[in-house]
């Protein structure tokens, strides 16, 4: 890496950027709010927005209701969050949004997944000789998608490079502290974790949920 694109991408870590949350019908609710409320704490950071395909009003697994804007209007530069659910399980098959999604996660600077939304980052391809993990409920179903990558079974999330991928639901919001730990250091995590009352599981290797081969 030469030195303009080292200048280039601490200046990057310096500035805000927009969370781009991708949102689509059967999401899974926690999968969203969940990291939504822990990297909503760091509001001079970071821009939550919501986006889908066409954008207009989401509905997810729980009938929460929100509303998007299209893809077309997303700075994709910033952080992307692929949350997971019901609703993955349509969108596998979609080849129109897995192409998008997959523009969108090559011009992210981070791209974080939570439960089944590392199925749709493993059909972009992009997570080709990666370690990655997901929901274990949901696991044989997900690691289908592409053998290639480096599914791990006993993790609560995984970090390789870039790509940030957790285990259930709930995981998300441990993977969230783990990526903030990271970028600001475990002092502002567990900041974060204290003042909405979350015990954070912050060994990503300790995962309850996985099942022993």
């Amino acid at each position: 890496m030469d030195l303009a694109e080292i200048i280039k991408q601490a200046d990057r870590k310096e500035r805000q950027m927009d969370v781009n949350i991708i949102l689509f019908p059967d999401f899974e609710t926690l999968d969203v709010f969940g990291p939504v409320e822990i990297l909503g704490k760091l509001t001079e950071k970071y821009t939550l927005k919501y986006y889908s395909m066409e954008g207009g009003v989401i509905t997810g697994r729980q009938g929460t209701r929100i509303v998007t804007e299209s893809f077309e209007a997303m700075d994709a530069s910033g952080i992307v969050l692929i949350p997971g659910g019901q609703g993955t399980r349509t969108l596998i098959r979609d080849e129109e949004f897995i192409s998008r999604l997959k523009h969108i996660a090559e011009q992210s600077f981070y791209c974080l997944t939570v439960c089944t939304g590392s199925v749709l980052l493993a059909k972009t391809g992009l997570l080709k000789s990666r370690r990655a993990t997901s929901n274990k409920n949901a696991f044989e179903w997900v690691t289908s998608a592409d053998a290639d990558v480096l599914w791990i079974n006993r993790a609560r999330w995984v970090a390789d490079g870039k790509y940030y991928t957790s285990s259930g639901v709930s995981a998300g919001m441990d993977m969230a502290l783990g990526f903030i730990a990271d970028r600001f250091g475990t002092d502002k995590a567990i900041e974060i974790a204290g003042n909405i009352e979350y015990v954070w599981n912050s060994d990503k290797e300790a995962d309850l949920f996985a099942k022993d081969k």
